[in-house]
């Protein structure tokens, strides 16, 4: 009887703690929404294709086309609409082997990001993480349709 009581304890603490869970591997959608830009010059939306993580302009606060897109059938497209964060998986706490395209230079770079309370740390780099840079959008609790 007391073995039964014991167990019977066990499971309902640890139904209760699964509760209260703070990992980040349970919630991999949280980054889905929209975000500034660290210039506060653009909104870019978070969605899910698939099961890979995406990002796009559905905002600019000055509208232009992609002139500086190494590819020259490309620099005529808007920049709205244009996916700047490409095929991110999640990984615990990490969406990693993504690209980010900037089209102010028109490069793309390897990127991860993690989500960090309302910021979306975004990390762009050449070759290995260590030599790269990092951006902070925050994100927009509020869009206007």
């Amino acid at each position: 009887m007391k073995k039964m009581k014991l167990l019977i304890l066990v499971s309902l603490l640890g139904i209760f703690c699964l509760g209260f869970t703070t990992d980040k591997e349970h919630r991999p959608n949280e980054i889905l929404g929209y975000y500034w830009s660290p210039k506060k010059d653009a909104k870019i939306q978070i969605y899910l294709k698939g099961r890979e993580y995406f990002g796009r302009f559905v905002w600019l606060e000055k509208p232009r086309k992609d002139i500086k897109n190494p590819n020259k059938a490309l620099q005529s497209k808007d920049v709205l609409g244009l996916e700047l964060l490409t095929e991110f998986t999640y990984n615990d706490g990490t969406y990693g082997g993504g690209k980010i395209y900037d089209p102010e230079s028109g490069k793309t770079y390897s990127c991860k990001m993690t989500l960090e309370n309302t910021w979306l740390k975004v990390r762009g780099y050449i070759g290995i993480s260590l030599f790269g840079r990092t951006e902070f959008f925050e994100r927009i609790k509020y869009v206007p349709l």
